[in-house]
This record gives C-alpha cells, sequence and structure tokens, in this order.
C-alpha cells in the first residue's frame, strides 16, 4: 500500500476521557517514554480542546505532534461553541479528526458537514484525518464496500488538494470502536484498496502516492499493531482506549 512516507503514522485520540491534569500527566510520561524508542513512527496526540494550550507547550521542540478532534469549517464568525482551523494553526495542531463516527451518530454530522470541514483544514495547511467506515448493519448486508466508497466520494468530490496539502483517511468501522476486537488484518488492508480506488476516481493517481496515506482504526492494541502496519501494510493507526494510560500505549508503540 504506498505511503505519502516511510513513517508509520500513530494517532491517539484521546475523547473526552481524562482531565486536564491527567492529559498534562500522561503527556510527559509519553515524552519520557518516547524518547527512548527507536521505532520508525510518527506520533500525533489529540486532546480536549481545552487541553491543547498545555500540551502544544509541552510538545514544543519535541518530535511528537499535536491533533484535533474536530474542527469547525469556518475561520470566524457567530458560531457559538465552535472552533476555527485557523485557531487551531496557531496552537501548532497538525492533524484534524474529521468525520469521526461518534459524531457522525450522535452529533448528526452530515456529508456536507464533513467536505467543507476538510476543505477548511486543508486552507490553514492543517491535515484532515478523515474517518470512514460501516455500521454492523451495513456489513451484514454486504454494504461495506459501497458505504465506505460513498463517504469518500462524498467527503472529497469537489476538493482541490494542492502540492505540499496531506490528507489521512482513517477506515474505523463503526462496529468494532470500543469492542476490544479488530477487524482482521486481511479485511482492514481489503477495505484500503477499495479506499485506495475510490481516491483514484478524485485525484491522480500520483498525488494519491504522494500525499495520502491509509490508516487503521478500531480496538488497536499492543497485540494486534503489527499485523496492520509495517512494510507493504497500511501506513498507520488510530489509536483510542489502549492510548490512555502511558505503560500500555508505550509498550505498543515498541511494537514498531
Amino acid at each position: 500500500m504506498p505511503n505519502l512516507n516511510s513513517k508509520i503514522l500513530v494517532l491517539a485520540n484521546w475523547k473526552v476521557n481524562l482531565s486536564l491534569a491527567e492529559t498534562l500527566a500522561l503527556v510527559k510520561k509519553l515524552l519520557t517514554g518516547v524518547a527512548k524508542l527507536k521505532g520508525n513512527f510518527e506520533l500525533g496526540l489529540c486532546p480536549t480542546f481545552p487541553a491543547l494550550p498545555g500540551v502544544a507547550k509541552l510538545l514544543q521542540k519535541k518530535k511528537v505532534l499535536l491533533g484535533a478532534q474536530n474542527v469547525f469549517w469556518k475561520p470566524n464568525g457567530p458560531y457559538t461553541g465552535e472552533i476555527s482551523p485557523s485557531v487551531l494553526r496557531e496552537l501548532g495542531v497538525k492533524y484534524v479528526i474529521v468525520g469521526h463516527s461518534e459524531r457522525r451518530q450522535y452529533l448528526k454530522e452530515t456529508d456536507i458537514m464533513i467536505r467543507q470541514k476538510i476543505a477548511a483544514t486543508l486552507a490553514e495547511g492543517l491535515t484532515p484525518v478523515l474517518c470512514v467506515g460501516e455500521t454492523f448493519a451495513e456489513r451484514q448486508a454486504g454494504q461495506k464496500d459501497i458505504v465506505v466508497a460513498r463517504q469518500i466520494s462524498a467527503a472529497l468530490t469537489g476538493i482541490t488538494l494542492s502540492p505540499g496539502h496531506e490528507l489521512v483517511i482513517a477506515y474505523e468501522p463503526v462496529w468494532v470502536i470500543g469492542s476490544g476486537r479488530a477487524v482482521a488484518p486481511e479485511e482492514a488492508f481489503y477495505i484500503a484498496r477499495v479506499i485506495r480506488q475510490s481516491l483514484i476516481d478524485i485525484f491522480s493517481t500520483r498525488m494519491v502516492d504522494s500525499q495520502i496515506k491509509i490508516i487503521y482504526g478500531g480496538s488497536v492494541n499492543t497485540s494486534n499493531i503489527a499485523s496492520f502496519v509495517g512494510r507493504g501494510k497500511l501506513g498507520g493507526v488510530l489509536v483510542g482506549g489502549a492510548s490512555l494510560e502511558a505503560k500500555s500505549f508505550l509498550a505498543l508503540l515498541k511494537q514498531l
């Protein structure tokens, strides 16, 4: 599977699971541990919005990157409670998760909203992490290929990927998130090929291979990460629960 660089991308999505103090304590432990690792990976941490300034300060001059869990599609204006991509850029954010299944399900995010967020994120020079994946019912109905291809098309048709822009597609089957059981690696590789073909329908092959990375998310842990990433496999992982405790997360990173 072609990647835009040789490093394995590991993104930690902490959702709303840590207090501010817990977040900063975890980052400090991770920075100490990661400094001792020699794996070929790029690490990004996605804390809650209130924690971003504190985490950004800790990550200054470090090799660990900052990510955000969401974004709004306008740089400013009367949008109470939202956060603009320009503010994320000011904070030093690189990666922005867009279209996570929890936001699609609980907050009713639409394909139009997701596409607007991707365009706004790219316009600020940030890297969107577009999440796609099928529900269990869609899987049982044999619709997973169609669902993932439709989500890719709906989110990216009309999007301009300029030179220097990067994009990450995270395949996260909805039915495995938080379940403790991941899909078989072969199934993830198959969907990655579906994703790549869907991308080639929108962008040039050269652009897909050089500017877009396909990763996997959904119950990634120490015992299965090596099955998903590495030479000839996926370009990285989006980690949830396994990234909430320093010891277990560092053990996961040691596998790379």
